[in-house]
């Protein structure tokens, strides 16, 4: 449930292209920026509205907050661009927050796309080690200054955490780790790791409230995702009365940067099978 009480924050928000709206919400970490593979390609035809959630990016807050604060933001941001309708993707933790919407606000919500995340979501991700944070470390400062570096990938890349976060290292991978991944990264707030923390340890499972979401739903993973497991997707996608799967092989939680072409080839075919999300 949504606490009315609480104030809205005012979200720095990305607005480009003309059409009917799609609100894109991205994961932990990320902001609006960090969308521009969905963003570049969808504003060419309709209108992507792309915020900095609460306490990531631009967004800045000074205190703690919870979950359910987003949804309070994100009505308010709809109220403030006067958009009665629309369209939302969502990737990692947007998707979740996407589903709320869908929950909370249904006459507003036309379809969702959900992209690497699940109503009940779950990890098989292995510990962590210093090697592992160290590599990382390497890995990202290296491609900083110089993103997609043959050697770097090799050497750092293949041996870092971002193991497990792609499964193609390629140039044109480590080119968004570099420009959009390490900047969200470093503007993500303590207040927002604390509030996914805190929502996480309480076993957040939406499975049961899906029957409600009676909209067009596109629900894409990345076999190898140890973030959030392809099998916990499927899950969520099993719930919904009126969507499609798509598992690709070969990837892991960031596959929109490892396949941005053939994810939005299919995302551009389902809307084209589904016109009543963009009307």
């Amino acid at each position: 449930m949504v606490d009315q009480t609480s104030q809205a924050a005012q979200l720095n928000v990305l607005v480009q292209g003309k059409g009917f709206p799609i609100l894109c919400l991205h994961g932990h970490p990320g902001h609006g920026h960090s969308l521009s593979v969905f963003t570049q390609h969808l504003s060419q035809r309709f209108q992507t509205i792309a915020p900095d959630l609460r306490g990531y990016g631009k967004s800045r807050t000074k205190r703690s907050f919870k979950m359910n604060e987003h949804l309070i933001d994100l009505e308010a941001l709809l109220d403030r661009l006067q958009i009665e309708r629309c369209l939302i993707l969502g990737w990692s933790l947007g998707g979740i927050l996407a589903l709320e919407l869908g929950l909370l606000l249904p006459e507003r919500v036309s379809g969702l796309i959900l992209i690497a995340t699940a109503a009940r979501p779950r990890s098989s991700h292995p510990p962590i080690s210093w090697r592992d944070n160290f590599y990382t470390g390497l890995a990202s400062i290296l491609n900083w200054l110089k993103p997609g570096w043959q050697w770097n990938i090799e050497t750092f890349g293949k041996r870092s955490l971002y193991r497990y976060l792609i499964q193609q290292h390629t140039r044109h991978a480590y080119h968004y780790l570099a420009l959009e991944a390490l900047p969200a990264y470093l503007q993500t707030s303590t207040a927002a790791t604390h509030a996914l923390n805190a929502a996480l340890k309480l076993g957040y499972n939406r499975l049961e409230e899906l029957q409600h979401i009676q909209c067009p739903t596109l629900v894409l993973a990345g076999a190898a995702d140890r973030h959030i497991t392809p099998e916990s997707s499927l899950e969520t996608q099993r719930q919904l009365s009126n969507s499609y799967w798509r598992c690709y092989p070969n990837t892991a939680h960031l596959f929109p940067w490892e396949i941005p072409h053939q994810v939005l080839s299919d995302i551009d075919n389902w809307i084209e099978l589904h016109p009543e999300v963009v009307n």
